[in-house]
């Protein structure tokens, strides 16, 4: 049975997901403001910058706080799978977006090899949180 949730409380929700959407999509402008560093057109496009802030907000709006299994769990059944997914999607685009920072405010030029591993780190950590949050709110 659902539980009835008072306009105070899914208002504080919104709010709440409002602002883990908004951290996302400051990681994701961070991690953009390093490929920016590169003179790479590709690495430096408006498009790339969209597109990595609207994967961060999707990610941590969706994939940070992920419904619980409507299932009770047993001894036997392991750590959930969603829990999982999420945990490392958030890992992975938080030490991204560490990474991008601390090259960025340290006025650090690392191997250009790093641009696109971070770049493809933040954007697997983004994916892996929002198919968390899919899936968690699917079986919910």
């Amino acid at each position: 049975m659902a539980v009835k949730r008072s306009i105070g409380d899914r208002l504080a929700h919104v709010l709440e997901r409002s602002g883990l959407a908004m951290a996302g999509a400051s990681c994701g402008l961070l991690v953009t403001a390093y490929m920016a560093r590169t003179r790479i057109d590709f690495l430096s496009s408006a498009r790339l910058i969209l597109v990595a802030m609207l994967m961060g907000a999707l990610g941590f709006y969706f994939g940070v706080d992920v419904p619980p299994s409507a299932q009770a769990p047993t001894e036997n059944s392991g750590p959930d799978r969603v829990e999982i997914l999420s945990s490392m999607g958030t890992f992975l685009a938080a030490v991204t977006s560490l990474a991008s920072v601390a090259i960025v405010v340290l006025d650090f030029y690392p191997r250009l090899i790093w641009a696109p591993i971070i770049l493809f780190g933040w954007l697997v950590g983004a994916v892996l949180q929002i198919v968390a949050g899919a899936i968690a709110r699917v079986r919910a």
